[in-house]
């Protein structure tokens, strides 16, 4: 099992009033799944996202990540397990404006301590993989928004991470653009990538082969789709 939550609770403070954004979640997400949590505003999906990628910690419950407690861990610590076993894919791309693709996608790597050669390698081969190997040295402003959404998918997974865990990561695009971006996760999935995919669009989770619905910081729903 390479995720195991149990009984996860955040309690956000607001004011004097303590505001129960996820009230006792369990779920397990074997390696290899491609899942999407779904929700409406306020139902703690985000929080959800932020706890598994190591974000936040937990007011209480559990937390393992390939079978290590995550949840009483240090900022030093989660940082480690940020750089090495999550791969972040954002709404908003994220990525340094006067930098090159290829220096964008090797930051991860930068703080890995990982040597230069060996950078610039694994930079290059996943650059390819996402089908921008003609690109590495164009700059995000020159850049399309499913290029630069591309770059941002290949920066998160020079790392070899193990989960890549996107947060609407079409919502900046158009709706061809997005389908572009979705079919690229079904190929990384189909090559044994597990991704965990945070969205409210119906059309984008339908790519998922299953589907977890949050309601009020409890989960109401969790099913595999039929393919």
């Amino acid at each position: 099992m390479l995720i195991e939550i149990r009984e996860l609770t955040k309690v956000y403070q607001v004011g004097s009033e303590g505001v129960r954004a996820l009230d006792g979640v369990s779920v397990d997400v074997d390696r290899g799944e491609y899942l999407a949590i779904m929700g409406p505003s306020g139902s703690g999906k985000s929080t959800l996202m932020n706890l598994i990628g190591c974000l936040d910690t937990p007011t209480s419950g559990t937390y393992k990540l390939n079978d290590r407690e995550v949840s009483q861990l240090d900022d030093d610590e989660l940082a480690r397990i940020r750089n090495r076993e999550i791969g972040f894919v954002f709404q908003t791309f994220n990525l340094l404006a006067r930098t090159s693709a290829l220096e964008n996608v090797e930051v991860p790597l930068i703080y890995g301590g990982t040597p230069r050669h060996e950078r610039h390698r694994r930079a290059l081969d996943v650059l390819q993989m996402v089908g921008l190997g003609d690109r590495t040295h164009h700059q995000p402003n020159e850049l399309s928004g499913g290029q630069r959404q591309r770059v941002a998918v290949a920066r998160a997974l020079v790392n070899r991470p193990s989960i890549l865990l996107a947060d609407e990561p079409t919502g900046n695009l158009d709706s061809r653009t997005g389908e572009e971006i979705m079919a690229l996760f079904d190929q990384l999935n189909r090559e044994g990538n597990t991704i965990v995919l945070v969205t409210h669009e119906e059309f984008i989770a339908d790519h998922a082969r299953r589907i977890v619905r949050l309601f009020d910081g409890h989960i109401v729903e969790d099913k595999l789709r039929e393919r």
